[in-house]
């Protein structure tokens, strides 16, 4: 999957590098998504962002005309993303589970994060679910009503609606 990440800060270029091992094609930049910085996701399928970053209406609006399917933020939060423009754009919105850092140090913080937001694209990429980092309106737990391991596991395409 071609990506761009924004807001990358110094330390957290080699988690994301050790976390992605080349399985995605990911340009790490240290400007914050905005208006003025949204063409650098020209010709990407995803964005990785943070919470500094502006996913609202207007540049979401403008990711979608530039074909970009998915948006990964890496915190737990997805409020400083416009979802309800998202959706209307069918663009796939993923956060970092918070049970993902129950019990880490701050020291492996990058790591952790890193890691559940590779996690998030490879599971797009192979078109499965994304369980709990999933910030959409849930539609496999409609299509599939059993335990939380099958509901990480099974494959389909999200529908969204709010």
């Amino acid at each position: 999957m071609k990506v761009v990440a924004y807001s990358i800060k110094i330390f957290e270029k080699e988690p994301l590098a050790i976390a992605n091992r080349k399985k995605h094609e990911i340009t790490l930049i240290s400007n914050v998504l905005s208006t003025d910085t949204v063409s650098y996701a020209t010709g990407k399928e995803a964005v990785i962002v943070f919470e500094d970053d502006d996913v609202s209406a207007d540049v979401i609006n403008k990711l979608a005309d530039m074909g970009v399917k998915y948006i990964a933020t890496r915190s737990t939060s997805s409020d400083h993303i416009d979802r309800t423009t998202a959706t209307a754009r069918a663009i796939r919105i993923a956060n970092v589970p918070s049970i993902a850092l129950a019990g880490v140090k701050e020291a492996e913080l990058p790591m952790v994060l890193a890691e559940e937001t590779i996690l998030n694209l490879d599971k797009w990429q192979q078109k499965k679910c994304l369980g709990l980092a999933c910030v959409c309106s849930r539609s496999c737990d409609k299509i599939n009503h059993s335990s939380l391991d099958n509901h990480n596991s099974h494959s389909h395409e999200h529908t969204h609606a709010d």
